[in-house]
């Protein structure tokens, strides 16, 4: 029987967060590339929380911008409330956050696709990898029809197997009652792909009109919103914005969850994957945090054109009237209706272990995967992530180098050393504390990191990439100006110390040892700086930032080139480890199981012990020494 085959340089399998940064990746450096959902108005849809960012995410999308791609020039055209958080704490840890309109993201970022060259949507399910003498040769879809192509890039979230479950109901759909993918999980396994079962969660949705704000505690954004993408005019996202509110579970509500736990498919043995751990459901928190008299609860707005608020908090499985009575239980949600039911999601997931950090399979070349499909959590990871499986996928094709960014220049490199590296036996969470060199990876300067990259790949433009180079340059420039400005001990200098809390000056100073006190910053100095330069914030920010760290930035690079002294230590692929004699039985099993590309990522291996790592050293040089012998 007849059937239609079309070509393309990449096919991406999936529309989400991962899926659209992956296709216009890949499109915007020139290749044919062809994008599959199984419903075109699900393109960027938000299943669960209505935001984009927050504590470590923040940074990711700073970054996705830097190399390039869409999310934060999205979320900028679409939010409707914005913050930075963490700003009480060190800049290290300060995250953008901002609540999305949710259509409005979905739809925005749909036309975007729509309106890029050399990128076609297709509303399909893929049902099967087509492989041919060991070589991808594309996908096929559910009618018959053949897709080749030179790459795939499978995004598929969590719609591989999904079924939606809430007591014992379960529904067999994917996110948000859209259509599931159930045959592409065989076609995996027979290709020797190792699958995983994960589990996610959403609270319910409420009618806002059933609530009683005034018993709730308002949340305001910031009076002055700071822009996601390097490229957005901050005067464009200076506008109006919706309220969130706080209110908090109580007594009442934990006993409620704890009388009916027997009936929580979370703990009656419906559900069989694996749940993230640092997003947990309101029945985990209640289980195992029973100390705690109360959990916060965010009501959030859907968007401008919805009466729909999202429970932040309160994600749930528990049935359909123990949801009535537990929501009923929070102050100000007394009345509250219930649009739709919380539930609980699983989905068919890879171990992430079978992927080069390129995102490349390691058994099957130019196949290639991105976001919660590699067992993650998050929109803001997985965008990070199909952004790098669809720059990589694209420079196979174009038989370049591939896009590999290690744990001293990117967040991006955290999240996929820690996802290709180590166990994870749960959805990974993106969280500062995972980055090592956090301070040398702000989100404040993701553009100095970062844009160069960007700009080498062919995804950042010249006018661009030269203007982050003049930003670095008038940055030194005014560090090097204020450490020779020389401050005196003048009556003008005492009182704006004073007016600061700041020890008066005995002797005379430099500015920059000033801006060095805790309680002092360039801009409060400048009264005193007669030579100031007219700047822009952002580079104000930096000088602020560079001259206050400096002591803790120059012991974080020098830290970083110890650690990059074995990450250029590469290691031959598809090697065989039982041939490095000295090597205990178990990391020669993990070393052949993981393959790492270098010594570094060896080290992150569970199993490999800093012997092992002494062991492999002096093997790479004698085998050096052989060569050049």
């Amino acid at each position: 029987m007849p059937c239609v085959t079309e070509t393309y340089d990449v096919c991406v399998v999936g529309a989400g967060h991962a899926g659209c940064e992956a296709a216009l990746a890949s499109a915007r450096l020139g290749l044919e590339t062809i994008v599959f959902t199984v419903s075109v108005e699900s393109i960027a849809l938000m299943p669960c929380n209505p935001n984009i960012g927050g504590s470590s995410k923040g940074h990711l999308v700073r970054e996705i911008d830097a190399l390039g791609g869409q999310m934060g020039i999205n979320i900028d055209q679409t939010f409707i409330q914005s913050k930075m958080l963490n700003r009480s704490k060190g800049p290290a840890v300060h995250s953008l956050r901002a609540q999305a309109d949710k259509a409005e993201y979905s739809s925005n970022m749909r036309k975007t696709l729509e309106n890029t060259d050399h990128l076609t949507i297709r509303q399909a399910e893929v049902t099967e990898l087509m492989i041919g003498d060991g070589i991808l040769k594309g996908v096929k879809t559910f009618s018959g029809a053949e897709y080749y192509s030179k790459a795939v890039v499978l995004c598929t979230g969590t719609y591989l197997k999904a079924k939606c479950l809430y007591g014992d109901v379960v529904n067999y759909t994917g996110p948000n009652g859209l259509q599931p993918a159930n045959l592409l999980s065989e076609s995996l396994k027979e290709n020797f792909i190792e699958i995983f079962r994960f589990k996610t969660g959403t609270p319910a949705r409420i009618d806002k009109r059933s609530l009683d704000f005034s018993k709730m505690e308002e949340q305001k954004g910031d009076q002055k919103v700071v822009p996601f993408s390097f490229t957005t005019n901050p005067e464009d996202v200076q506008i109006d914005q919706v309220s969130c509110w706080l209110t908090y579970t109580n007594q009442k509500t934990h006993d409620i969850i704890r009388d009916n736990l027997d009936r929580s498919p979370l703990y009656s043995g419906m559900i069989e994957g694996t749940g993230p751990r640092y997003c947990p459901s309101i029945e985990d928190k209640v289980v195992k945090f029973s100390d705690k008299e109360r959990h916060q609860v965010f009501i959030e707005p859907e968007g401008l054109y919805t009466n729909e608020m999202y429970v932040g908090g309160m994600s749930s499985s528990l049935p359909e009237d123990v949801q009535h009575k537990m929501y009923h239980s929070v102050s100000g949600l007394e009345n509250a209706k219930i649009v739709r039911n919380a539930y609980a999601i699983e989905y068919d997931c890879i171990n992430p272990r079978q992927l080069y950090p390129t995102l490349e399979f390691k058994k099957i070349r130019g196949l290639f995967s991105g976001g919660q499909f590699n067992g993650s959590s998050g929109y803001e990871e997985a965008a990070a992530q199909g952004l790098v499986a669809g720059i990589n996928a694209a420079m196979f094709v174009l038989n370049k180098e591939p896009l590999i960014l290690d744990r001293s220049e990117a967040y991006i490199g955290v999240l996929i050393d820690d996802l290709v590296t180590k166990e994870n036996h749960e959805p990974y969470r993106m969280m500062t504390s995972r980055a090592e060199y956090r301070l040398l990876l702000r989100q404040d300067n993701a553009d100095l990191r970062l844009t160069k990259k960007g700009y080498e790949l062919g995804l950042i433009s010249e006018d661009r990439y030269l203007k982050v180079i003049e930003k670095e340059q008038l940055i030194a420039k005014e560090i090097e100006r204020i450490k020779h400005v020389n401050i005196g001990a003048n009556n003008l200098v005492q009182k704006i110390l004073e007016q600061h809390g700041s020890t008066p000056l005995k002797n005379g100073t430099t500015l920059a040892e000033l801006v060095r006190r805790p309680e002092l910053n360039y801009e409060d100095l400048a009264e005193i700086d007669s030579e100031r330069p007219k700047l822009n914030y952002d580079v104000i920010e930096q000088v602020n930032i560079q001259v206050k760290y400096d002591g803790y930035i120059k012991r974080q690079l020098k830290q970083v080139k110890e650690f990059k002294k074995l990450e250029n230590k590469k290691l031959p692929q598809n090697f065989d480890y039982e041939q490095v004699k000295s090597l205990r039985i178990e990391a020669k099993q993990k070393l052949n199981l993981y393959q790492p590309i270098n010594v570094g990522q060896a080290s992150r291996i569970s199993g490999v012990s800093p012997a092992d790592i002494s062991v492999l050293l002096v093997y790479l040089e004698q085998r050096n020494h052989n060569r050049k012998s």
